[in-house]
């Protein structure tokens, strides 16, 4: 098993010391439980595509054209 080390807010940390008390149940058992529910959750149900790869990447070039993918005047020159 691998080892991780991360940062807490007092009151997240003071939450998972009264959840692990209550239940009898070591912190990294819950921090471990609720870490493979999120993956679950967000695991992709089938073919990835390509949006999704760069969708964090949507709007994060300063000065562009607000509609660079719809106008087709800014592909003048571009292809055949």
């Amino acid at each position: 098993m691998t080892t991780i080390t991360c940062k807490l807010p007092e009151k997240l940390s003071s939450q998972l010391d009264s959840l692990a008390r209550a239940e009898r149940r070591s912190k990294s058992a819950l921090v471990r439980e609720a870490l493979e529910q999120r993956v679950r959750e967000k695991r992709p149900r089938g073919p990835v595509r390509a949006l999704e790869l760069v969708r964090h990447l949507r709007g994060s070039v300063k000065g562009a054209p607000s509609d660079l993918a719809t106008n087709p005047k800014h592909m003048k020159g571009f292809g055949a």
